[in-house]
């Protein structure tokens, strides 16, 4: 059996992957197991979840969605996917802080990647967990809390620290979104009003393809209370008709859009759960900047546009907010998140990743765990504060290396 990831770049070293029933025949597998990696839906695109051992997916323990509404938390088994989770906690009149751009991801895959949506105010989707429960490379259960001082070091894992089964994550009452799209913004606009549009809604995100001196593209999700923008706006036009981001891509893959009301999470990702999400045959790579340095690295992605544009299908540019998880890529600072999703030509893309990297480099740029990088492993260190922390934490918990790969090897210096 070849085992592959979602977008079908990586082709996984074993054909060993286990989907247990049960939490004690996972426990057993993870016992046993000489070497083994936690897999999720498989939206990573690089060697993170590679092993040439066992593959262990959660996805086939009983899915389970508990709500406390008296701690406003939900413990979820962490295979259910984001829009699964959501539109259980919707019908129960509750939301989550943010989701993602797409949410057909697991909860546990996205927590340990640090995946985020979009919005001044919304931390990464994993600034919301207030616990974990995981089996450890011994086959042990580990729960951790907000108050125990190891957690904030075990949200972000990388899958490094064991086999995640249950998440519990905080939760508030629902809410609604209206979305409006706007097109060609000048980039002269948004060199002068970045704040302003960036913060014109609960989540904003700006779509360019390099090749010319416009934002293609402005999503913005608002609260349908506030006041409504007008329809020219910065330079930009509101569209007329539901527009998809990436070019000649059908738009009733997206979320609904003119402005229509709806509820959270029918707007806040881009694309519906019952569709295939962005284009489906592609590459992505994406890089946190601080927020105080967003027009100086944008100017500096722009500087390459020429290199960037043949091989790209389309770039988002997002705003998160900080948290304190150690190897979340948003620890310490508010950062805007540059985003482009290639064509699935790995030769091609690879000398532009290395170029996007020198040029960003000044800037700290923190990759996304997920996506395909070559940031050198010191660069990573020194970037990340809680760095060593995390390594003496992973060396706790799984001290014979059972869960590394060449990946995590490599990534953390051992």
């Amino acid at each position: 059996m070849t085992i592959t990831n979602w977008a079908g770049n990586v082709t996984f070293g074993t054909d060993r992957l286990h989907t247990p029933a049960t939490l004690d025949a996972l426990r057993e597998i993870v016992a046993v197991s000489p070497r083994l990696r936690p897999l999720g839906t498989g939206h990573s695109f690089n060697l993170i979840a590679d092993t040439d051992g066992d593959l262990v997916s959660v996805a086939g323990l009983p899915a389970q969605v508990s709500i406390d509404s008296v701690a406003n938390e939900v413990t979820v088994t962490a295979g259910v996917r984001y829009g699964e989770l959501a539109s259980r906690l919707h019908a129960a009149g509750y939301a989550l802080h943010n989701l993602a751009s797409l949410p057909h991801i697991s909860v546990a895959g996205a927590v340990a990647t640090g995946t985020h949506g979009s919005g001044v105010t919304s931390p990464g989707l994993a600034s919301a967990v207030t616990a974990l429960r995981l089996v450890t490379a011994d086959g042990e259960l580990l729960d951790l809390r907000r108050d125990d001082p190891r957690f904030p070091g075990a949200v972000v894992h990388l899958g490094a620290l064991g086999v995640v089964v249950e998440v519990t994550l905080r939760i508030r009452p629902t809410f609604d979104i209206a979305q409006y799209v706007y097109e060609r913004l000048p980039w002269s606009h948004l060199s002068t009003g970045f704040r302003e549009i960036t913060a014109a809604g609960y989540s904003v995100s700006l779509f360019t393809d390099w090749t010319g001196p416009v934002i293609n593209q402005i999503w913005v999700k608002r609260d349908p209370l506030d006041p409504p923008l007008p329809a020219h706006w910065h330079g930009a036009t509101l569209a007329t008709t539901p527009l998809h981001p990436v070019p000649g891509m059908s738009a009733v893959n997206c979320t609904p859009q003119g402005g229509e009301p709806g509820p959270w999470h029918e707007r806040l990702p881009h694309f519906r759960l019952d569709f295939t999400p962005s284009s489906g045959d592609e590459l992505q790579t994406e890089y946190l900047v601080p927020a105080s340095h967003a027009l100086d690295a944008l100017d500096a992605v722009d500087g390459i546009r020429d290199l960037i544009a043949p091989v790209l299908q389309i770039s988002e540019i997002r705003t998160i907010a900080a948290d304190d998880l150690w190897l979340s890529p948003g620890h310490g600072r508010d950062s805007v998140a540059i985003h482009f999703t290639w064509k699935p030509d790995a030769e091609a893309v690879t000398p532009v990743v290395a170029a996007l990297e020198e040029r960003l480099a000044p800037f700290d740029a923190r990759p996304h765990w997920g996506k395909v990088f070559s940031t050198a492993p010191a660069a990573l260190r020194a970037r990340y504060p809680r760095f060593d922390d995390f390594l003496a934490l992973r060396a706790t918990l799984d001290p014979t290396g059972k869960l590394l790969n060449p990946l995590l090897t490599s990534l953390f210096g051992l």
